[in-house]
């Protein structure tokens, strides 16, 4: 069952659980959100989906709470815990929220307190070359991110990415880890090498090529 959240108070208690909180801001006049609506009713009602809890709010009737959390445009997805946001989903792309829904609901109780500082430095060392960037290689989601994009494909050196955008927790905390405030942010064997700005230095003295394939 989605619960539809009426009251600013009502939407701080669901966010507060310790269970993972799936909030959709929708409005009713939106035919994407219907069909947001319709996937996770389907998905509340199976049994294999019980570690999470689904929530509907009005996003203009509630406009303070949408403000807080930047909702700009619905349909948007948040997913909390205790709180705290986890993810952040983008518009009615179903296949997306599906897969994302279902790796949350796979976590057990002991994956979900992973502190942040151990999640992030997996992230980093996920590939040899991880790029934390704005969107995704094939839609990148801001000029600096599609720029680097562009430079890693014309080298042609394999590389992995990660949405900051789907993931605030994320997003905040790679500042603090990496003392680094902007994004994207490349690294190399789990060590930052810096932004657009460096990588374009380094690709103009030759020296980018050779620290990749190092």
């Amino acid at each position: 069952m989605v619960t539809l959240l009426k009251t600013q108070t009502a939407f701080e208690d669901a966010i507060k659980a310790p269970v993972i909180s799936v909030v959709h801001f929708q409005a009713e006049w939106a035919d994407q959100c219907i069909h947001i609506n319709q996937l996770l009713e389907a998905l509340s009602s199976q049994s294999n989906y019980s570690n999470l809890k689904f929530y509907s709010c009005p996003a203009e009737e509630l406009s303070e709470v949408s403000a807080k959390y930047n909702i700009e445009a619905v349909p948007t997805l948040i997913l909390f815990r205790s709180g705290k946001s986890l993810e952040v989903i983008h518009g009615a792309n179903t296949e997306k929220i599906t897969e994302i829904l279902q790796k949350y609901n796979g976590l057990s109780v002991g994956d979900q307190n992973i502190p942040l500082n151990e999640r992030l430095k997996a992230l980093i060392n996920k590939g040899k070359v991880m790029l934390f960037m704005k969107g995704d290689r094939n839609v990148p989601r801001c000029g600096f991110s599609k720029q680097i994009i562009a430079i890693l494909n014309d080298i042609s050196i394999p590389y992995e990415t990660f949405d900051i955008l789907s993931d605030e927790e994320v997003r905040q905390g790679l500042k603090t880890y990496s003392n680094w405030p902007t994004y994207p942010q490349l690294y190399v064997k789990g060590e930052l090498i810096g932004g657009l700005d460096i990588i374009k230095e380094m690709l103009e003295s030759g020296e980018l090529l050779a620290t990749l394939k190092d």
